[in-house]
């Protein structure tokens, strides 16, 4: 089955956060002929095209986009980038957040404030301007990256308060829009990462002791890498996920069984 159109795109799939750990993972696990992907970083754009030419070189086209999703407006604008260069959009894959380890009585409200902003606000913005791409797509998906620490709390004595509070905003969007979009055939999920190994070029909020600490909570004694939750999206945005919508799915080594 295929949905090419005369430039032989079959789908153009939306990755934000895209130049580093899970965002650029997912491209380059989803690359290939007939993908096109609008790739989006907020500063980072060295290694933003560091990913793209790899994403290329397995038969992707790409277009990239900067842009701070905590300011109005630029959720949207990465739609309409999508429409203008590819003409359509297909698939999108809600990545670009931040992490914050401060407890409630350490972090600062402005950092709640902005981390509402990067995310569920983002989110909303984004899954707003493609309501209409999405319900006229033969191959229409969402994926948001959520995270473990909306419902594992306490882990190696972190709390991620204002993570976990823009996190768990993302999911119930999601949910929200997987029972709008039903009808129309278009799927939305969130994939949960446990703690996952980040990239050099990539913000980290736990660093030494700390990843140690982590992977021996684990119970498979391990953090994730990218490529783990990149083979979990993958898989939401394949044909044969079609009948699966509105879940949580976490790949997280067994970190929510404790």
């Amino acid at each position: 089955m295929t949905d090419r159109d005369e430039n032989g795109i079959e789908r153009v799939v939306l990755v934000s956060g895209a130049a580093s750990g899970i965002g650029a993972a997912v491209c380059r696990r989803v690359a290939g002929p007939g993908t096109a992907l609008l790739m989006h970083t907020r500063k980072n754009r060295e290694a933003l095209e560091a990913v793209a030419a790899e994403a290329r070189q397995a038969g992707a086209e790409t277009e990239l986009v900067q842009g701070d999703l905590g300011e109005t407006g630029t959720g949207a604008d990465l739609v309409a980038a999508a429409l203008a260069h590819f003409g359509r959009l297909d698939q999108i894959v809600s990545n670009a957040g931040m992490a914050d380890r401060r407890p409630i009585g350490e972090v600062d409200a402005e950092t709640l404030r902005r981390s509402m902003a990067a995310m569920p606000e983002a989110f909303f913005e984004i899954a707003t301007a493609a309501l209409e791409p999405l319900r006229a797509s033969p191959w229409g998906r969402v994926v948001a990256i959520s995270s473990f620490v909306v419902h594992v709390h306490g882990v190696i004595g972190t709390s991620f308060a204002a993570t976990a509070a823009a996190k768990a905003g993302i999911e119930s969007l999601a949910r929200n829009l997987a029972l709008q979009l039903a009808p129309d055939g278009v799927s939305v999920n969130c994939v949960a990462p446990g703690f996952t190994r980040k990239d050099p070029t990539g913000h980290a909020a736990l660093t030494g002791e700390f990843w140690d600490r982590a992977a021996a909570a684990n119970p498979m004694g391990r953090i994730a890498l990218p490529s783990d939750t990149a083979a979990t999206v993958n898989f939401l945005l394949s044909r044969e996920a079609q009948y699966i919508t509105g879940q949580v799915i976490h790949v997280d080594g067994g970190l929510t069984l404790l």
